[in-house]
């Protein structure tokens, strides 16, 4: 088995009070299979609403927990959150929870199970494959998503079914070696680009269920984030 002592879990958050506290029990009351550690870095790229109260107040009622709480003072975009935590990721291994509650962090154990196993290096929680439950929501989403996945494997020559996913497990030295510029949703295409190119990189995709939110529960991507991702696929395919 592969060295796995401990998963880092990155939760970038954009005024998200009325979820984040809900994600982050969640993710306290996970167990992780191996008795996996956890460590959670929560990263606020300056909300404005109560976001941070609710986040010092888990805190403050969960001292044992092993958290880091980190904040920008200008908002970047989800891709800066993201680097902040990369850069100060401990763990063996890394994964991206976002503060909504569209992806269930009892799956971890699923994106874990091949990296114990011997088999990854980097695992993909795929919306579009298994039988696990899907809220069915927006039609031109899901046709964008898959556009968007099958010319990231143009160009990668992977094969995978969710480029977009927000759950990406990585082995932590890896995405760390590399140098990401993507501040908002350009980093899944030109994480997934850069990831690729490593040599000998064990990429896998497991299924994982999918709660997804509307607009008015507060989903923020739209249709220029698309054409963001297009560019982003098309520039990290040609200048690396």
């Amino acid at each position: 088995m592969p060295t796995f002592r401990k998963l880092s879990i990155l939760v970038p958050v954009f005024n998200e009070e009325k979820t984040v506290e809900l994600i982050l029990n969640k993710l306290r009351d996970l167990k992780l299979i191996h008795d996996i550690e956890k460590e959670i870095i929560i990263v606020n790229d300056c909300s404005k609403d109560n976001t941070e109260g609710k986040i010092k107040a888990f805190m403050a009622q969960n001292p044992s927990l092993s958290i880091q709480y980190l904040k920008h003072e200008v908002n970047q975009g989800k891709g800066a959150a993201l680097h902040t935590g990369i850069k100060h990721a401990t763990g063996d291994y890394l994964i991206v929870q976002d503060a909504d509650l569209e992806y269930d962090p009892a799956e971890f154990n699923l994106l874990i199970q091949p990296v114990v196993d011997g088999y990854a290096d980097i695992v993909y929680g795929s919306r579009f494959m298994g039988g696990r439950p899907h809220r069915i929501l927006f039609f031109w989403h899901s046709i964008g998503n898959k556009f968007l996945t099958f010319l990231s494997n143009m160009f990668t020559n992977l094969n995978l079914t969710d480029m977009e996913t927000c759950y990406k497990m990585f082995k932590t030295d890896m995405v760390q070696s590399l140098t990401l510029y993507e501040k908002r949703f350009g980093f899944e295409p030109e994480v997934t680009a850069k990831i690729a190119r490593i040599p000998k990189v064990r990429i896998y995709e497991v299924g994982i269920s999918y709660y997804g939110r509307t607009y008015e529960e507060g989903k923020k991507i739209n249709w220029r984030d698309g054409v963001r991702a297009i560019y982003c696929i098309v520039k990290y395919a040609f200048f690396k």
